[in-house]
């Protein structure tokens, strides 16, 4: 398995940190950490930014979404971005810890990840996962809370395509009925709270599709838990 043989190289973690070039240090020193992961305001139900001692935006108030609650730990730019990318396209699944600890710093995000029931990353579409060699989502869940995650229960049910070109309007449609919960474990969501995992936020549309099948299936809360949220 292609993460299998990517382990001996990633046994040691890098001398230098990869944002400052600083030695020694960890794969991201605390000094980068601070100046690059400071906190800001966010909504609680979508997390973008929000002015100082607003809870949540306009458009949550107007039309709230099917997250109880989402947080995201930065915005997805410099560093972040290109760290993700080593992380997810570089064959770098090491990383997974590093970012992993920045997500469980995010205001609010150690609580509602103790309080969850069960942990579910956002599943991966077949042929990513073949030419990746590994799940983001999960190797970042396992991180979060190995101990309740689960890797099987949501489900990819069809491929999607990028949605990197697409308006929100067409990346909604585009996720539609894209997941599920596996028939035979569906009653292990009845009355469950449950946070969802993944690497980058977007618009949402796909981690709202996906707490829909999981509230479909019974959960009485649905949040999510994310590393880098853009901004539209």
């Amino acid at each position: 398995m292609r993460l299998a043989r990517l382990l001996p190289r990633l046994a040691a973690a890098p001398g230098r940190c990869a944002v400052c070039g600083g030695w020694p240090a960890l794969p991201l020193c605390e000094g980068c950490e601070a100046r690059f992961g400071s906190t800001h305001p966010r909504c609680r139900r979508c997390a973008l930014p929000v002015p100082e001692g607003v809870s949540a935006c306009g458009a949550c108030v107007r039309e709230p979404p099917p997250l109880d609650a989402c947080f995201a730990a930065v915005e997805y730019a410099y560093p972040w971005s290109g760290l993700v990318g080593r992380f997810k396209f570089h064959g770098e699944p090491g990383w997974a810890a590093t970012l992993a600890r920045r997500m469980a710093r995010a205001p609010g995000a150690a609580e509602e990840l103790a309080h969850a029931d069960l942990v579910l990353p956002m599943p991966l579409a077949r042929g990513r996962l073949a030419e990746r060699g590994f799940n983001q989502a999960l190797l970042l869940a396992r991180q979060l809370a190995a101990d309740r995650t689960d890797a099987h229960l949501l489900l990819r049910l069809r491929e999607t395509g990028s949605q990197t070109a697409l308006d929100r309007t067409a990346r909604q449609r585009n996720v539609e009925g894209a997941f599920g919960v596996e028939p035979l474990r569906a009653r292990e969501l009845r009355g469950k709270g449950v946070v969802l995992v993944d690497d980058v936020m977007t618009s949402g549309a796909s981690l709202h599709a996906a707490a829909r099948a999981v509230r479909q299936a019974g959960a009485v809360r649905v949040a999510a838990v994310v590393l880098a949220r853009t901004v539209l």
